[in-house]
């Protein structure tokens, strides 16, 4: 091909900046997760992750320690964890649990 159709675009100086910008890009993508995540980083009055730091790390810790499901409310309004879920969490009788009650369905006279 003649010297004139080389429009620049796959010169080596361009190559090598287009890889600097990416690897730029990358590092920057990477301190921001770790300020989300960890709070790890931040300068500043709060940074991300609040008062304290901390970011999301210790609220997705929680999150992989839930379970939700569907349980039937008994009588005395007392509902059951399943079987599977007390295994899965370690929960244990006595042990103090926290929930949240969404209703589902509503069972009422003339409801099938």
């Amino acid at each position: 091909m003649a010297d004139d159709e080389d429009d620049g675009l796959f010169t080596p100086t361009v190559l090598k900046n287009l890889q600097e910008a990416a690897e730029g890009a990358t590092r920057q993508q990477q301190r921001m997760l770790q300020q989300v995540l960890g709070g790890g980083g931040v300068t500043g009055a709060a940074g991300a992750g609040g008062e304290g730091g901390g970011g999301l790390a210790p609220q997705l810790s929680a999150m992989a320690q839930t379970a939700t499901f569907k349980t039937r409310v008994q009588s005395g309004g007392r509902i059951s964890i399943p079987d599977a879920e007390r295994e899965a969490l370690d929960i244990e009788e006595g042990d103090i649990v926290q929930t949240v009650v969404i209703p589902v369905k509503r069972k009422r006279d003339g409801d099938d």
